[in-house]
């Protein structure tokens, strides 16, 4: 590219030079040869009025005064008497080709003043040099010119085509990189910005993979804890049989988890929030967590109003208790109470356990991503609060000793718009 520049660049001055220095040349020519002509002729007349002034004073022309007077030149000068009189001052005539000029009076006087024209075609070559030289002097600075502004244009574009195999290759920080040149810098604005929007992805990407990695622990769990109990109780047929259907329960579970995740990632919860019964949800997160806070000498408590209806998807709810009862299972301690009530606006549904609660310095950010007081992944809690929000509800801490967590959902005859709260209220 910088070559092509360089070539139209020494192009388009050489054009322009021409176009510019042959009239000029031209012109000039004429010029010089048109101003001796007219100084021979001043020159002429000027002598013309000396003659005549000499011949009222009846005084000879002095040959060398007139030498000194008008150097370079040959003058004849021609007097009408009888017989006629001729008076030659200067150079001798000049071998080659001359220009003259005549001039004469009324009295019969008449001049002619001759020069070789030899010096004037010098005086036009020294000129058309000067042109030629200062035309060799501009196209030097129109390379300089495009040598720099080639430099000025090629680098910004090497640099932006390195930017853009950077982004290929998945590296998308943005180079905030600027030129000074309007176009290179939009489209470095322009690649910044894609860059900005591919880390996004590249960010949301990492961040789904994490949060279904974790999401599907807590199902999983569940699942081998049911299959755990069919190993155990392998000589009671009615009890495989439970708890076999309970592991496809556990199953089927999976599934809709894995729905939920997917249907997160393309963002669209919102629409398939729907009626959901509350008691069925707690009633099969409760029988399944049930078993393992037995085997820790712990009990799981379902206290509070019945027959509760909210706008939430299955899944998602669920997938949220789930989590406050795994917390409270880690973290907690003594008896775990799921209580439900029915609000103004609201359904509340609060977890607390009788543990020591959680900690001052974690409890302002214990929704943060990767904030954990007891060990773990520290994206439990802000998964199922992200959960929560995309139904239209939302997940707070409302107490910090014993900890008490409450999801709040909106009642399934609210038509109003879905409002999404990601802070506390």
């Amino acid at each position: 590219m910088r070559r092509r520049l360089l070539t139209s660049t020494l192009v388009v001055a050489v054009i322009a030079v021409l176009l510019l220095g042959v009239p000029l040349g031209i012109v000039v020519s004429r010029l010089i040869v048109d101003e001796a002509a007219q100084e021979l002729r001043a020159e002429a007349t000027r002598l013309v009025g000396e003659v005549e002034y000499a011949r009222i004073q009846e005084t000879p022309l002095d040959p060398q005064q007139l030498e000194q007077k008008y150097p370079g030149r040959h003058i004849q000068i021609y007097e009408r008497a009888n017989p006629p009189k001729a008076t030659i001052v200067g150079t001798a005539p000049p071998s080659g080709q001359q220009m003259a000029e005549d001039a004469q009076s009324e009295n019969g006087i008449y001049v002619r003043v001759s020069r070789d024209r030899e010096q004037i075609e010098q005086d036009v070559r020294a000129r058309l040099l000067l042109i030629v030289a200062l035309a060799v002097a501009a196209l030097a600075v129109a390379v300089g010119l495009a040598i720099v502004q080639s430099r000025r244009l090629t680098l910004p574009l090497q640099d932006l085509a390195k930017i853009a195999d950077r982004l290929g290759s998945g590296d998308a920080r943005p180079s905030r990189h600027r030129y000074g040149i309007p176009e290179l810098d939009r489209v470095a604005e322009v690649l910044d910005r894609s860059a900005t929007r591919i880390s996004d992805l590249l960010t949301r990407e990492r961040e789904f993979a994490t949060d279904a990695s974790h999401q599907l622990r807590t199902p999983l769990t569940g699942l081998t804890m049911r299959l755990e109990e069919i190993v155990a109780a392998s000589d009671q047929p009615a009890i495989v049989r439970e708890e076999g259907e309970a592991a496809i329960v556990q199953a089927e579970r999976l599934t809709a988890v894995i729905d939920e995740l997917l249907a997160a990632a393309r963002r669209q919860r919102h629409a398939q929030a729907e009626p959901v019964a509350i008691d069925e949800v707690l009633i099969q997160q409760i029988t399944e967590w049930e078993p393992v806070f037995r085997g820790g000498d712990r009990t799981l408590l379902l206290e509070g109003s019945r027959g509760l209806k909210a706008l939430a998807t299955t899944g998602g709810f669920g997938q949220v208790i789930a989590t406050l009862l795994e917390n409270s299972l880690r973290h907690g301690a003594g008896t775990v109470t799921v209580t439900t009530t029915q609000g103004d606006t609201y359904i509340v549904i609060e977890v607390t356990d009788e543990g020591p609660g959680i900690a001052d310095e974690i409890a302002p950010k214990v929704f943060e991503r990767n904030v954990s007081g007891g060990g773990g992944t520290g994206l439990g809690l802000t998964l199922a609060r992200a959960l929560a929000a995309a139904d239209g509800g939302r997940l707070e801490l409302v107490r910090r000793r014993p900890a008490t967590f409450a999801i709040f959902l909106r009642p399934a005859d609210d038509n109003g718009p879905t409002r999404v709260v990601t802070g506390p209220a």
